[in-house]
């Protein structure tokens, strides 16, 4: 294990068995001065082969992998396994207590400050440790994510696009196993950009696989089923597991999502009123929604408009919006196989 990180446990990754505990995050604080918080913890491992690290809660109040990591975790033992698997199914375990995006002691979103710090915040001491302890270890990443508070997802995952072709060919494949309905690749431009989780991965050469698995800070059951599903699927496709039992993956439909016109965010303040739905496709000029303003209900509302045809992947769950917020998301179809070195 890194010396440098501040986060401990009792757990031996390189001992064979199951072992559960938690990750020691330190912590000091008016009424404990030498405290530490718990992430909890699972590793199964058995002789040699590959090490996957599953991963949910990086934002607190999104709960299907949560929830899908859960049954993951329950169900495996040493002997159904050859290789390595570590679950940390609320790896920023501040937040998912509080239920929110966010973690309440430092106000840090995880997938926003990777590679992190030994000695810096909490949340950065949580994404030093996944860079410098877990990443050097892994063959393979699955991180599952849903749309928390403000948003509905439909099922979709994303990668981070290779270097080469083969790499993403593989790629390409790990998102057929997983088996989401929509699947993209991104250059990493967007978003969090180098501040993200896969970003961090790029080093060290680990395929992650990012799922958008429902939202609105509830439970889809159609979301936890897939991330159970489509991980067990994922860790016997890479020889963790000698079967599984899930059924085989749907088609996945590849598509892409590299403009900013493919975002439609509110330019005021106001209640949102959509006027499309979560997976409807849309034209370029189309009505998207219309926000009423609480301040002056007698004036007309503003009218939103789609800038790009596409499918609606995510739309906001909240109906009071500020200016500035995501109101939809749209995807458009790719072509068949990713363009080459993508990244």
């Amino acid at each position: 294990m890194s010396g440098s990180t501040r986060i401990w446990s009792t757990i031996d990754y390189e001992r064979n068995g199951k072992q559960v505990d938690c990750l020691r995050l330190p912590i000091s604080t008016d009424t404990s001065a030498y405290g530490w918080i718990p992430i909890p913890a699972i590793c199964l491992k058995n002789g040699d082969g590959p090490t996957a690290v599953l991963l949910a809660g990086t934002h607190g109040d999104e709960y299907e992998g949560q929830i899908g990591l859960m049954r993951v975790a329950r169900q495996l033992a040493p002997d159904n396994v050859r290789g390595r698997v570590i679950i940390l199914p609320s790896i920023n375990f501040p937040a998912v207590k509080a239920g929110r995006r966010v973690s309440p002691i430092d106000e840090a979103n995880l997938n926003r400050v990777y590679p992190g710090r030994a000695h810096g915040t909490a949340t950065e001491m949580i994404a030093h440790y996944v860079s410098e302890v877990l990443l050097p270890m892994a063959d393979l990443v699955v991180d599952l994510h849903s749309g928390g508070r403000s948003l509905d997802y439909m099922p979709c995952a994303l990668v981070r696009g290779g270097k080469t072709d083969l790499e993403n060919d593989n790629l390409l494949e790990l998102l057929r196993v997983f088996g989401v309905p929509l699947a993209e690749f991104t250059n990493g431009a967007g978003g969090g950009g180098n501040t993200t989780l896969p970003a961090a991965a790029a080093p060290f050469g680990v395929p992650v696989i990012t799922a958008e698995l429902g939202g609105g800070a509830t439970l889809r059951r159609y979301g936890s089923a897939l991330a159970e599903q489509g991980t067990l699927r994922l860790l016997k496709y890479i020889g963790i597991l000698a079967s599984c039992d899930a059924p085989d993956p749907e088609p996945v439909r590849l598509m892409s999502c590299e403009s900013t016109d493919l975002f439609v965010y509110a330019d005021s303040d106001g209640l949102f009123e959509p006027m499309a739905e979560l997976g409807e496709e849309v034209e370029n000029g189309q009505l998207a929604g219309l926000l009423h303003s609480v301040d002056k209900p007698h004036s007309a509302p503003e009218e939103i408009y789609f800038r790009r045809d596409g499918l609606i992947v995510c739309k906001r769950h909240l109906a009071l919006a500020n200016r500035g917020d995501c109101l939809f998301g749209l995807l458009e179809d790719a072509s068949a196989s990713p363009p080459s070195g993508a990244k």
